[in-house]
């Protein structure tokens, strides 16, 4: 079923980083964007004294992971939350450190795929673009209630669009005639005050819709919050892999993790007292890219970046 349609991104080079850590009886992974499942099951699979802690914000998604990992029951424990509800959600069940941490960032096979949802630039549908359907915030809505500034500063700052204003403007000046309601609305304007010359560079709405995504969910500031205190949970010994799909993604994981790798000595301290030791080491040099054949199997993996860390102090 669920197979067809996601194919879980480096789910080999996640499973060897992770390993050491999981590998251990009674191990605990906490995956934090549980998504379909994909990775979860090959850890439980792998790994039979696994305990699994799942969390997604998509209730049709949890919906399918349940049903697929239904073999494991006895090892799972899903939660309908955001990734920054973590911590609550380990309180609830009971659960102080984990071993191992897995984000896998980003908008889901699932939403993708379904036309519904208006995740995708490339087919009509509602401009929606909820990851959780019980959320009130919609593209539609922030189509419809920003003003043109704050439609500049989505665009730029969440898409990285040098056409911010451009695109601001002419959505302002078409729902003053008429509402958005359909993606390929928007595609029709952004496509419309879209420079010929540029017209060659890829597709005019692909920054616009991440923008939007990442607005209508707030993708950004639920991960600031969330990278502390996932790290925060995990015990010595325990790791942590991000996958994140685009540089505004990465660059917060790579702040964080930088952060938490790097000495607080002070300059010219002659001796750096335990206090001041890192509490991480990083597993990987800079981010890891997909190789050639993972590209190859699995398209979506083209843009992905994979950043791992281990905590070698005592957990706070």
């Amino acid at each position: 079923m669920s197979d067809d349609i996601h194919v879980p991104v480096l789910l080999e080079r996640t499973l060897e980083l992770l390993a050491p850590a999981v590998e251990r009886p009674g191990a605990v992974l906490l995956d934090a964007t549980l998504g379909m499942g994909g990775h979860a099951e090959a850890f439980l699979r792998r790994f039979p004294s696994l305990r699994l802690v799942g969390l997604d914000r998509d209730e049709d998604a949890l919906a399918i992971a349940r049903a697929r990992l239904d073999p494991f029951a006895d090892r799972v424990d899903l939660v309908h939350t955001v990734y920054d509800g973590l911590r609550a959600a380990l309180d609830g069940l009971g659960i102080d450190l984990v071993d191992a941490v897995l984000f896998d960032l980003g908008v889901s096979s699932l939403q993708l795929d379904r036309d519904e949802r208006g995740f995708s630039y490339s087919r009509d549908a509602p401009l929606d673009m909820r990851m959780d359907a019980s959320a009130g915030l919609t593209a539609e809505r922030v189509l419809a209630e920003y003003d043109e500034r704050e439609l500049a500063r989505v665009f730029r700052e969440y898409g990285e669009e040098r056409l911010a204003g451009r695109y601001a403007r002419a959505i302002v000046e078409r729902r003053a005639r008429e509402r958005f309601t359909r993606s390929s609305d928007l595609v029709d304007v952004i496509a419309r005050a879209t420079p010929a010359a540029l017209q060659r560079s890829g597709h005019p709405a692909k920054r616009v819709f991440q923008a939007l995504r990442i607005e209508v969910n707030g993708e950004l500031a639920a991960l600031e919050r969330a990278l502390p205190d996932a790290l925060d949970a995990l015990r010595r010994g325990g790791r942590i892999v991000v996958l994140a799909y685009h540089s505004l993604e990465d660059r917060i994981v790579k702040r964080e993790l930088q952060a938490r790798t790097r000495s607080t000595a002070p300059v010219g301290l002659p001796v750096e007292l335990p206090e001041h030791r890192p509490a991480f080491r990083l597993l990987v040099r800079g981010a890891e890219l997909a190789d050639d054949d993972e590209r190859t199997r699995n398209p979506r993996s083209a843009s992905v970046r994979l950043r791992a860390a281990e905590r070698i102090g005592d957990a706070a």
